[in-house]
């Protein structure tokens, strides 16, 4: 077993329901022969630069991420995509520690097949920013300003689908404007959404 990184050691150590699962998760994944980090806020575990799965909490489940989880097989079919929107990323959501040891075989097998995607040199083939729809309100500000369309198609692609979806996100039409109208300066400044 990899030994725990120190610096990872309060997300372990602090008060809350998901502490006895996700130091189960911890075992388990470091069992694996993985590196352990924090990134994110979160334990995250790599081989060598690349990461292959992060341990995380919210109010209702804690859950396992596999980065690369859309080229696993998932004979178990329990990995879930978070959104529509996430492309590559899947996860293994659990109520309790109790699920964790029983399936604490099957989690080991993804997490080496996820290695072995990685080893391999696999690609989750992503979507292109063109086929991500454009919200009308942003599209018709993008046709009256062609500064702020030369802004928006210079950032990074990464860049570009974070507005996309944030503006798209928006069930009302005064919220997408709204929103646009927040982050066009900072568009314009050539900065994604979490940019200083």
């Amino acid at each position: 077993m990899n030994n725990p990184n120190p610096t990872v050691d309060f997300y372990f150590n602090k008060s809350g329901k998901w502490q006895d699962a996700v130091t189960q998760l911890r075992e388990i994944t470091l069992g694996c022969g993985l590196t352990e980090e924090l990134k994110w806020g979160h334990p995250c575990y790599t081989l060598g630069k690349s990461n292959i799965v992060l341990i995380h909490d919210f109010k209702e489940y804690c859950a396992l991420l596999f980065f690369k989880g859309a080229l696993l097989k998932d004979p178990q079919q329990i990995l879930i995509r978070q959104t529509e929107n996430v492309q590559a990323a899947r996860q293994i959501r659990f109520t309790n520690a109790q699920e964790i040891i029983e399936m604490s075989s099957v989690l080991k097998s993804y997490i080496n097949e996820a290695i072995a995607v990685e080893k391999s040199g696999l690609k989750v083939e992503m979507k292109k920013t063109t086929e991500f729809a454009i919200p009308e309100e942003f599209q018709t500000r993008l046709d009256q300003s062609p500064d702020l369309k030369a802004a928006f198609e210079a950032l990074t692609q990464g860049r570009q689908r974070a507005y996309l979806l944030y503006f798209s996100s928006a069930k009302q039409s005064k919220t997408r404007v709204s929103r646009i109208e927040k982050f066009m300066p900072q568009i314009l400044a050539g900065k994604g959404m979490d940019d200083e």
